[in-house]
């Protein structure tokens, strides 16, 4: 039997190859692209894969107030007397989806003649709840109001109209509560319980996942744009120009950048669209020291002479040949990049200036609840704080992956030459 050793013809691979075989190689950076990957995909299906549909997940039951982890309660589902409204499955995924239902917490429940009488719970012992009454038809259907419904209580008939349908319905009793108890009353599990204002944790937490992605790849985009204009046009032109540059840069870098961002964010104003602006305005100056130091011992080599020489213009040398060249450090900028506008976004939000409620920011949901970490609930600030450290720490970790992979000195990719 014959063993043939594989090989690779290291000068045939591209240069992306070989930098994503290198990158393969570190198991932590696969790692933080795996959660990286998971986050964006949580991200792009939103609404469509979190319990609590409704816009910004603010389904608030104040009765279900911070209940546990693994916990369910007990609901009426009634049909609202709306007309139905025209939703598509893009605008739930971007929009969340108004819910059709009103739900009411069910302590006990009984049944008589036409009507369900419930008592609402209350988390109190005793109970003590609101007694709600309501026709059982009502609940099903979404009754027309303007004809009322009429019952027969000798053929235990229930007539009336629904909204949008010019038929009257005609349903048994007997049979409406029976769909009623099959269908209606439903319960619905909290798997990471709710928080103090009865909301769904998870649901939450996984439309917070938007937000963070959001900020760092708007902040990312403007931050990248800026510093590379500028660093570009310092390092290509030097002079007055980079003179210029330059004590721009070092202003704006003897700047803290927390109190940046809250300067820019009171001018511009509380909002999640003022956030992606001020956080990106901010993290430029790193972008631009590393352009300018790329381009300035690039401009001399022999393929930007060669441009000249055929009388390119210096615009056309910047972008098609000077800046491929240096987009690999800009790259594990961004990442770097990415990881500081999280934790800008979220500390910004934990103030009170970020993304402003019902947004579900990571960082409002540890300011509402960091209260809680000397009780029994310190999960309540702890679970959106381990989200914001995982997604940090990811990006970080791929940074640091991607800048050993594009280091062009590293020796390990070469064939080994010679040996017996």
């Amino acid at each position: 039997m014959f063993f043939r050793k594989k090989t690779i013809d290291f000068e045939s691979e591209s240069l992306s190859t070989q930098t994503w075989r290198r990158f393969k190689r570190n198991k932590l950076s696969m790692l933080g692209l795996i959660i990286i990957i998971i986050s964006c995909v949580i991200s792009i299906l939103g609404y469509l894969i979190t319990p609590d549909r409704t816009p910004y997940a603010n389904d608030q039951k104040p009765e279900l107030h911070i209940i546990n982890p693994g916990s369910s309660a007990r609901f009426l589902i009634a049909k609202r007397n709306d007309p139905p409204a025209s939703q598509n499955i893009f605008k739930i995924m971007l929009f969340g989806a108004n819910d059709p239902y009103d739900a009411y917490t069910v302590h006990i429940y009984l049944f008589k003649k036409q009507y369900i009488l419930l008592e609402e719970f209350t988390g109190n012992n005793p109970n003590k709840g609101t007694l709600t009454k309501l026709n059982i038809a009502d609940v099903i259907y979404a009754v027309d109001s303007k004809a009322p419904i009429q019952y027969d209580s000798i053929t235990g008939l229930l007539s009336f109209y629904e909204i949008g349908n010019s038929n009257k319905i005609t349903r048994s009793v007997a049979e409406l509560r029976k769909e009623i108890q099959e269908e209606n009353i439903v319960r619905k599990n909290y798997l990471l319980g709710t928080d103090k204002l009865g909301r769904d944790l998870l649901s939450r937490l996984l439309i917070g996942t938007r937000i963070s992605l959001s900020v760092g790849l708007v902040s990312v985009i403007i931050s990248i744009f800026i510093g590379i204009l500028l660093g570009a046009i310092a390092g290509y032109y030097r002079g007055k120009t980079d003179s210029l540059i330059m004590w721009l840069i070092n202003v704006v870098w003897s700047i803290p950048t927390l109190l940046l961002v809250i300067a820019i964010t009171l001018i511009l104003g509380k909002g999640i669209i003022q956030v992606f602006i001020a956080v990106g305005l901010t993290m430029w100056v790193d972008v631009a020291r590393i352009v300018r130091g790329q381009i300035l011992s690039i401009r001399e080599k022999e393929f930007v002479e060669a441009g000249r020489a055929l009388g390119y213009k210096n615009m056309r040398i910047i972008l098609r040949h000077i800046l491929p060249n240096v987009m690999g450090p800009v790259v594990v900028m961004a990442a770097s990049n990415f990881a500081a506008a999280i934790l800008t976004e979220s500390g910004l939000s934990f103030l009170g200036i970020g993304a402003q409620p019902p947004v579900p920011s990571w960082g409002e949901m540890i300011s509402s609840h960091y209260g809680y970490i000397l009780m029994d609930k310190a999960y309540l600030a702890f679970i959106p704080g381990i989200a914001i450290m995982l997604l940090v720490l990811s990006f970080m970790l791929v940074g640091n992956g991607l800048r050993d992979a594009l280091d062009t000195r590293s020796l390990d990719d070469k064939p080994i030459v010679g040996g017996s």
